[in-house]
């Protein structure tokens, strides 16, 4: 059955034409098309004497927006320079499935044996043309499969050069971090990369792939990455990637000028930092775990100091001083010469930290009160060993150590007798570390603002790799591949994803637009091209609908506007 439906969507009607047909038994949605809101309607219906007689909506902004950014990489051009179409070749070559594949993971990812409905709802054909029936998975798989490791080794190079040369990048402070991505793999499936390790989303009973990334401090850009095995540990696999990262950094940084690395306390090791020594231009500012500095955690914080950050500066103009980031400078010798060591104290974190503890220790509490009367009841827990490794998994359960409480065990009458205590001392200094975070570098000679500031922005690369995982946007995960090469291929498309979006994000910041790559994307999704027949013609005719205030600032920005349905540039 055919009828009109009409959606609200903030505010204001968007009308569809659907078919309904019973699949199974059940009604369903066999076919909707978009018409547009009333006022669009009328205009295309009063435009022709003739009238439409056929309508076909489809998705433009956000793919216009994708092809218009690639248009600057090249990205097929790139690829195929370094595995070409053959002499046969009538399907796209391997460049293009890698496009139309990243269009996708920016867009709406999908699995690759939904890709090809999903082009059949999108302008493509008007944007970037191609034979959406050859985009089948097996296709992918067998172009693909011509990829080869020094293959991608070589495109992933050529990508960043061209990134790089395209966005002027000339940075002196970088930042490294690595994640993993979890995959339902079978066990018995053969895989160098998927590994059973720890996972950083806490499903470490799963198969995982490594990433590592390096970013442009000032251009917040992606400029080289690495798949690894998903049970390697991170100081380990910084050590081998090091000569390579020093390689990239020595690349894009500025000639002549000595180079930052901002990691985390993940990558320390002392070979590591002593590679980092050697190098001349090169330093770096790491986290350093309290664990190995619980003297440092005890400083008084009547010695910290507010810290000039913008966070701060917020904070003071609303009068919420005792809010502000403190921080405490000292010289420690540290890897076998003398490091600025900076702790941190936020306020806000501790007081988070210690709501937190304070539930947790409620519910060990409770725990222990259930274990005494288990105790005392049944003859079954009766055993100190036995109460002992209950109590310790409640606290690694709890992510809190295993000292906070006293046990004791005492004989009364021939019976066992089960008492706890706090262990004040311990809680105290357990206490002591919330809210602070250690800092260690080489820079002897930047403020302690600058270094504290660099130390922050390791939130630049996090949100990339929150992004990654985004079901929504690039969207790593499911893989739905099951060999190491097209995980390498499935991997890249997401990076270049990323960095396309990103590379979206700064042209729009530039003028003067702050949109995150999520708003810019979706609100893109919304403008349509309208393709509609009229009586006796062959070729339809295609208007572009008028864009909301916001769609129109971004096609602005890009040098473009929408007249009368036309897209034309400014």
């Amino acid at each position: 059955m055919a009828h009109l439906h009409k959606k609200i969507k903030k505010g204001r009607p968007y009308y569809y034409f659907r078919e309904i047909a019973r699949v199974n038994g059940k009604p369903k949605v066999v076919r909707q098309i978009y018409l547009g809101t009333p006022e669009r309607i009328l205009k295309l219906i009063t435009s022709s004497k003739r009238g439409p007689i056929r309508f076909d909506a489809q998705e433009f902004g956000a793919l216009w927006l994708a092809n218009l950014i690639d248009r600057k990489i090249d990205l097929v051009s790139l690829i195929d320079s370094v595995v070409p179409r053959k002499d046969n070749e009538k399907d796209p070559s391997v460049g293009e499935y890698f496009l139309y594949a990243v269009f996708n993971r920016m867009i709406d990812p999908c699995s690759k044996k939904a890709l090809c409905d999903w082009y059949k709802n999108t302008a493509i054909q008007s944007i970037r043309p191609v034979n959406i029936k050859a985009l089948t998975s097996q296709r992918f798989w067998d172009k693909w499969s011509r990829v080869e490791e020094k293959h991608l080794e070589k495109i992933i190079s050529l990508f960043f050069e061209k990134v790089a040369q395209v966005e002027e990048i000339n940075s002196e402070c970088f930042l490294f971090d690595t994640t993993n991505y979890y995959s339902y793999m079978a066990s018995h499936t053969e895989s160098e990369l998927a590994k059973r390790g720890k996972n950083k989303d806490g499903k470490s009973w799963l198969r995982q792939v490594g990433v590592a990334l390096l970013v442009s401090r000032e251009n917040q850009i992606p400029l080289f990455y690495k798949t690894y095995e998903g049970n390697r540990h991170d100081s380990a696999l910084f050590n081998r990637l090091l000569e390579e990262v020093f390689s990239v950094m020595d690349s894009f940084g500025k000639k002549s000028h000595e180079l930052t690395l901002v990691i985390d306390k993940g990558m320390n090791s002392e070979e590591s930092i002593k590679a980092i020594d050697a190098h001349s231009r090169l330093h770096f500012i790491t986290t350093y775990s309290p664990y190995f500095a619980e003297h440092l955690i005890r400083v008084d914080l009547s010695c910290f100091k507010p810290v000039d950050t913008m966070k701060n500066r917020i904070l003071k103009q609303g009068g919420k001083d005792d809010d502000l980031l403190l921080a405490w400078r000292t010289v420690k010798p540290l890897w076998g010469h003398p490091r600025a060591v900076i702790i941190t104290y936020n306020p806000r974190t501790a007081a988070k930290q210690r709501y937190n503890f304070e539930a947790k220790l409620s519910t060990l509490q409770q725990t222990l009160l259930e274990l005494r009367l288990k105790v005392a009841k049944r003859a079954y827990w009766r055993n100190e060993k036995r109460v002992k490794s209950y109590y310790e998994k409640v606290c690694e359960h709890l992510h809190i150590p295993k000292d906070l409480y006293d046990l004791a065990f005492e004989k009364v009458n021939g019976s066992l007798r089960f008492v706890f205590r706090k262990n004040y001392y311990r809680i105290g200094r357990y206490i002591e570390r919330f809210g602070k975070n250690i800092i260690v570098t080489d820079l002897l000679n930047w403020d302690t603002a600058d270094i504290v500031n660099a130390s922050l922005d390791r939130y630049i690369i996090e949100n990339l790799f929150r992004q990654s995982k985004d079901h929504n946007l690039v969207s790593v995960m499911p893989f739905r591949h099951w060999t190491d090469g097209k995980i390498r291929c499935h991997i890249f498309t997401c990076i270049v994803a990323l960095t396309y979006l990103r590379l979206i994000q700064r042209h729009l910041q530039k003028e003067g637009l702050k949109l995150s790559s999520s708003t810019v994307i979706c609100e893109m999704q919304k403008l349509h091209a309208c393709l509609y027949w009229l009586k006796g013609d062959k070729k339809p005719k295609r208007l572009i609908e008028d864009p909301t205030p916001l769609q129109g600032q971004i096609i602005k920005a890009f040098g473009y506007q929408v007249v009368s349905g036309v897209l034309q540039k400014v």
